[in-house]
């Protein structure tokens, strides 16, 4: 099954066709800078774009960074606040003229890796974490995933932990590698003692440079890189789709 996965972040809208069978993109993708303000209108008309571009006439998944219950935002760290209590899959739906599935968008990445990529063959309890303009946090046992958590708004040490650990923070205070290591250790701390994860996959477009901070982390789980890089959330939304719609 081929379907189109649109990944929307605080930044940068991306976007390529996925055969859902093997995980592989059938092009390359396609990306733009999200709006700001991001509100609903602003972003439909970005994802119009990308949905010209591949000339696309069939099924659409959406990565959406936010709470999404039942279709439903609830939260908007990362988009207008014109999103909140918005059926975005209605919106979009409408808009498109056709079924388009939401997921978070973390989730959507942890759904890739565990299908895919570096979680593909470890049960038990897997966190995947995909670090950038904030944090979104996916949790599986058993590949069962439990939607919508928000671990990045836990408070570590008097601050919420994506001020600690999101991709961001590196790059606005101008960190080392070796500083922003450290302050990722210590969210991942704090997260292990909450959930005793088996396995700790980490995401986001830091993953490409993994050799130069997770040797630096010190921590009881598993730490790996995720095998996708900046392309899962791309591609679990697709296949979020799919399972949402299989014909």
């Amino acid at each position: 099954m081929q379907i189109l996965g649109l990944d929307i972040g605080g930044t940068g809208i991306k976007a390529a066709p996925v055969d859902c069978s093997t995980g592989k993109l059938l092009a390359d993708v396609e990306r733009r800078d999200t709006p700001q303000p991001a509100t609903p209108e602003a972003v439909l008309e970005v994802a119009q774009e990308l949905v010209e571009h591949f000339a696309w006439q069939g099924p659409i998944g959406c990565g959406f960074p936010a709470v999404v219950q039942r279709g439903i935002v609830r939260t908007a760290s990362n988009i207008d606040q014109r999103w909140l209590h918005c059926d975005v899959a209605a919106r979009f739906s409408q808009h498109f003229d056709r079924q388009v599935t939401v997921i978070n968008d973390a989730d959507a990445a942890g759904l890739a890796e565990i299908t895919f990529g570096a979680g593909r063959e470890v049960m038990g309890t897997l966190l995947m974490l995909t670090l950038g303009t904030g944090i979104g946090t996916a949790l599986f046992h058993d590949h069962d995933l439990l939607p919508n958590l928000e671990l990045g708004q836990i408070s570590v040490r008097g601050k919420p932990g994506h001020e600690w650990a999101a991709a961001s923070v590196r790059e606005e205070q101008n960190q080392s590698w070796e500083q922003w290591a450290q302050g990722v250790e210590l969210f991942l701390q704090t997260i292990e003692v909450m959930l005793w994860p088996d396995l700790i996959i980490l995401g986001g477009g830091v993953s490409k440079d993994a050799d130069q901070f997770l040797d630096r982390i010190r921590i009881r789980a598993k730490l790996v890189p995720a095998r996708l890089t900046n392309d899962a959330g791309i591609i679990g939304a697709a296949l979020f789709a799919a399972q949402i719609s299989p014909e």
